[in-house]
């Protein structure tokens, strides 16, 4: 006597276009990637916040438009103390289970 196997359970986001079945969780490589794209924002925004100073070409431009417009080095760590903060939660969420009854 062949085995009936229990359909799965499966949520449709998006009219049916996104599925997921019932106790599976964010893939690793996923998780990786939320990690990685994070630091890179992070990185990105700690070291270009006051423009690409240190370019061959426009490196000087950019500093005498800094000392123009007087840059706001204290607004620019509040960004990406938000973004860090935005990190903490996104990271947590991606690594946290989820037990559904």
């Amino acid at each position: 006597m062949p085995e009936t196997k229990a359909p799965e359970e499966l949520k449709e986001y998006a009219d049916g276009w996104i599925r997921e079945r019932k106790g599976t969780d964010i893939p690793a490589f996923l998780k990786l990637s939320y990690v990685v794209v994070i630091l890179g924002v992070i990185a990105y925004l700690f070291i270009y916040m006051n423009g690409e100073v240190n370019h061959s070409d426009r490196g000087v431009l950019v500093r005498q438009f800094n000392a123009v417009s007087q840059s706001a080095p204290g607004f620019m760590y509040l960004v990406i103390a938000m973004t860090a903060i935005f990190a903490i939660i996104v990271i947590a969420f991606a690594f946290k289970k989820f037990h559904q009854d």
